[in-house]
């Protein structure tokens, strides 16, 4: 049955000493009914329901907690806020292990009493509405901003501003206002894409002037001065891994850690073969392929991801830190349960501990291949809440923590993020074009429309290995997946609704850089 919001069971054996409270709450439109004892109050509370229950922690014969167990039994989810006037820790510990909603301690004055009933009772609807309010007056600025011209910190500005309102949307429930704001994403992709186009070219051709941190740069500008200040250093990277998942995770972290989070930009092509060995070399995809030719063929597979740890080594020698390095990639059930019963061991006291988990990029694939899949992670908001549901029992927590407890800091961040495809996009291009969904390589590339992707010159533009003359890169742009018109159904069926990366949206490009400080 509904509880009733408005209505309280007050239980004190000083019943008749608190009629003042009572009185207040009642102006305040609040029905208050009394009880002096455990037994009655539960008697009351098999024949109604009420919002919320004040129970009295000391009281002659059955003791308050000891009621709480009963009135639990009879509705798990019932509200119940202990008043005690005990200020022993002992009391305290108990009754917040039984997971009372609030603990207030006499004396106790009729404004406490209703600021903690009005939060229980009605902080989520507040804050609700509160978040809505704020939204609604900023949701107009924000159409109005759509026509500023945004260098590269205005790009990273923008588009965690709407994350951040996507998360709390999403969690108010307001679906007309969620709306209003996954309307504003289209402009924004196709906007992202077209200040890519000249923008990107120009920072590879000038790394000394003013350009955002590119994967190349995130060992050196984050992992190196975490180095220099401590003798051992924790470097996660969680394959595929959006700015909005990490911001539903960074909570969970709070406790463990003081966590500063900024941003770098995934190289291009956002794939993992491109964006994450740039991350570990510091190198361009073109100059990995020119200085370490036996790791780098013409294929499209994992195998191009092999010598990460190699990788990583080579770059702290060109950046003068020759520090051990210890390299782990986990990738299956048997990874995990490997780690796991090695926790405390994994993490090296000097030098760099590097681990590459790739939970969040199987899932995003696995739903093209899974109905299960696609089911629990059929969109952004339960793509975030799988996420954090793995990562809540992950041994990527349990390490992290593990670190926390030795003081030793940590930098996570991700190789490229993910977009969620929804639009099929005809691309013609000749028998030898590579078969990825989100960006190909090949000669004569074109898309059915201009505005489906952007078209580079393979060498010169991205700093990509040579593919033959003539040889370009077809990048896709917005929610588009690329699909042959020989096999136009197939595609569709099979890919509309994945989530997909190796093109260029805020979402695949702009991933997130976290430092960990252990706090003390």
């Amino acid at each position: 049955m509904a509880q009733p919001l408005k209505s309280v069971l007050w239980i004190d054996d000083e019943a008749d000493l608190l009629e003042s409270h009572r009185i207040f709450l009642r102006e305040k439109g609040f029905e208050v009914d009394a009880a002096t004892n455990a037994d009655d109050a539960v008697e009351m509370l098999r024949r109604r329901p009420y919002g919320i229950v004040l129970l009295d922690e000391q009281m002659p014969g059955k003791r308050g907690l000891d009621a709480y167990r009963e009135i639990r039994e009879l509705d798990p989810l019932l509200p119940i806020v202990m008043v005690t006037k005990s200020e022993e820790d002992e009391t305290l510990r108990e009754a917040i292990g039984m997971d009372v909603r609030d603990y207030l301690v006499k004396p106790i004055n009729p404004r406490q009493v209703l600021t903690v009933i009005t939060r229980v009772l009605d902080g989520p609807r507040i804050r609700q509405q509160a978040i809505a309010r704020a939204f609604v007056e900023r949701f107009r600025a924000m159409e109005l901003e759509r026509e500023r011209t945004l260098d590269w910190r205005g790009w990273v500005a923008r588009y965690a501003e709407m994350v951040e309102w996507d998360i709390a949307l999403a969690q108010t429930r307001e679906q007309s206002l969620y709306e209003s704001l996954q309307a504003l994403y289209p402009d924004m992709r196709r906007e992202f894409a077209s200040y890519m186009r000249t923008a990107y070219p120009a920072w590879l051709r000038n790394l000394e002037g003013d350009r955002p941190p590119l994967s190349i740069d995130v060992v050196g500008e984050f992992l190196l001065p975490i180095l220099e200040q401590s003798r051992a250093a924790l470097f996660v990277v969680v394959d595929c891994l959006r700015l909005d998942q990490w911001q539903v995770l960074q909570p969970l972290l709070a406790q463990h850690f003081d966590v500063e989070t900024t941003h770098h930009f995934a190289v291009l092509p956002t794939a993992t073969p491109y964006s994450r060995n740039a991350l570990f070399s510091g190198l361009f995809p073109g100059e990995i392929a020119a200085r370490f030719p036996d790791w780098w063929g013409d294929r499209e597979d994992e195998s191009l991801n092999a010598h990460e740890r190699e990788l990583l080594e080579a770059h702290l020698r060109d950046l003068n830190a020759a520090v051990p390095v210890r390299y782990e990639k986990i990738s299956s059930a048997n990874d995990t349960a490997d780690l796991e019963r090695r926790v405390a061991s994994a993490i090296a006291p000097d030098g760099v501990s590097a681990f590459v988990f790739n939970f969040v990029d199987l899932l995003t694939h696995g739903r093209s291949e899974s109905a299960i899949l696609y089911e629990v992670a059929r969109d952004e908001i339960a793509l975030r809440q799988i996420t954090r549901q793995w990562f809540e029992r992950s041994v990527l927590f349990t390490l992290l923590k593990e670190a926390a407890r030795r003081g030793i800091p940590a930098l996570v961040t991700s190789d490229h993020g993910s977009i969620h495809c929804l639009t099929p996009a005809t691309v013609f291009a000749k028998r030898d074009a590579t078969a990825n969904l989100r960006y190909k390589f090949g000669e004569d590339l074109r898309a059915e429309r201009a505005e489906y992707a952007l078209l580079f010159s393979n060498s010169d533009d991205l700093r990509l290995p040579r593919r033959g003359l003539g040889a370009n890169s077809l990048l896709a742009v917005g929610d588009t997946f690329f699909v042959y018109p020989t096999k136009l159904r197939e595609y569709q069926t099979r890919y509309r609704g994945s989530f997909l990366h190796g093109g260029v949206t805020p979402e695949e490009v702009i991933v997130p850089v976290a430092l960990l400080t252990p706090r003390r």
